[in-house]
């Protein structure tokens, strides 16, 4: 708790009770309970606040009150304590009216606290944004209507703004893009979610990730071990094997995907199932192309990252012609 202000004996104490609308009404933290039961007076400005039916239950007397700063000084007269039950907004006038007494040095002051009943666990954001989701479309015209055919442009552009974010090494533009990619995640679950033919939600996609992590790491939630990431490589690769039941290395890439990454993809799975294949030829730059590629990915190099980075070097040195001509003329 922490502890705002002081006053002398007899001023009582102001315990203000925060709490999360993302975690379940009802589940405090102890303190939290033991303030609730132990207060003189609990008040709370919001007669809809979801914790208020749980405080109840459990015998805690909740009045419905939104008093002053003056007023809750003196409700504290006598040493009492007061609980004050936070809401959403968080009470802002009161605590600022409460600092401007404190800071007038005219009125004694009790105890003030502030208590937080129950705390964001990490990821809790993303119960905000399927809020949002779920609201967007029933009631936006544009995304009420959208289709996962009508989405799937958005879901590749995005993934390549992600990309550029990340070799630009801007860390504001990579959060603001995995936001993105994020949306596009949470948009085809929902409208997968209206579906009639066995509709899925967020939890089954998340839940389904969850299994495919745990599963195919076996060193981390099982009894495998694996300390080199080649070993990690290859739990990854015998366990999605296992799971996929593929009869050829070509399964599952897909063709529409940009032809150096394509390229790369075969010769990584040709590579790792130890085949033996020999390149195609032909005439024509398709060919060089795909040799290019080829030799790229087995030397360790991203084919399709490295050609990206000539192209970014290319566009600078047009960019410094024009600004040359410009300056010429």
């Amino acid at each position: 708790m922490n502890e705002i202000e002081t006053g002398g004996d007899g001023v009582g104490r102001v315990v203000l009770l925060t709490t999360s609308h993302r975690v379940a009404p009802g589940l405090l933290s102890w303190p939290a309970w033991q303030a609730l039961h132990g207060a003189d007076e609990v008040l709370c400005a919001d007669a809809t606040h979801p914790q208020l039916p749980y405080l109840r239950e459990a015998g805690v007397d909740v009045k419905e009150a939104a008093p002053t700063a003056e007023e809750l000084v003196r409700a504290c007269a006598g040493d009492r304590t007061v609980l004050v039950v936070a809401t959403a907004e968080g009470d802002r006038p009161l605590t600022d009216g409460l600092a401007r007494l404190a800071g007038s040095g005219r009125v004694p002051m009790p105890d003030l606290e502030l208590l937080p009943g129950s705390y964001d666990l990490p990821g809790a954001r993303l119960l905000d944004l399927v809020q949002v989701m779920d609201r967007i479309r029933a009631e936006c015209p544009w995304s009420s209507r959208q289709t996962h055919r009508g989405l799937a442009k958005y879901a590749i552009e995005e993934a390549y703004e992600l990309v550029e974010a990340i070799e630009e090494g801007d860390t504001d533009e990579l959060r603001e893009e995995l936001g993105d990619v994020l949306l596009q995640v949470v948009f085809h679950a929902r409208i997968a979610e209206e579906a009639e033919d066995g509709a899925f939600s967020v939890d089954d996609v998340a839940a389904g990730i969850v299994d495919k992590l745990i599963h195919r790491h076996p060193h981390v939630f099982g009894e495998d071990t694996a300390s080199t990431p080649e070993e990690v490589k290859a739990h990854w690769l015998r366990t999605k094997a296992q799971e996929k039941q593929r009869t050829s290395v070509t399964e599952g890439i897909p063709l529409g995907q940009p032809a150096l990454a394509l390229t790369a993809k075969l010769a990584s799975r040709v590579r790792t199932a130890g085949l033996e294949v020999p390149l195609p030829t032909g005439d024509g730059p398709g060919y060089e192309l795909l040799a290019l590629a080829a030799r790229a990915e087995s030397e360790g190099t991203d084919p399709e990252a490295a050609l990206r980075a000539a192209a970014r070097a290319y566009r600078d040195a047009v960019l410094v012609a024009e600004a040359a001509r410009a300056g010429r003329s």
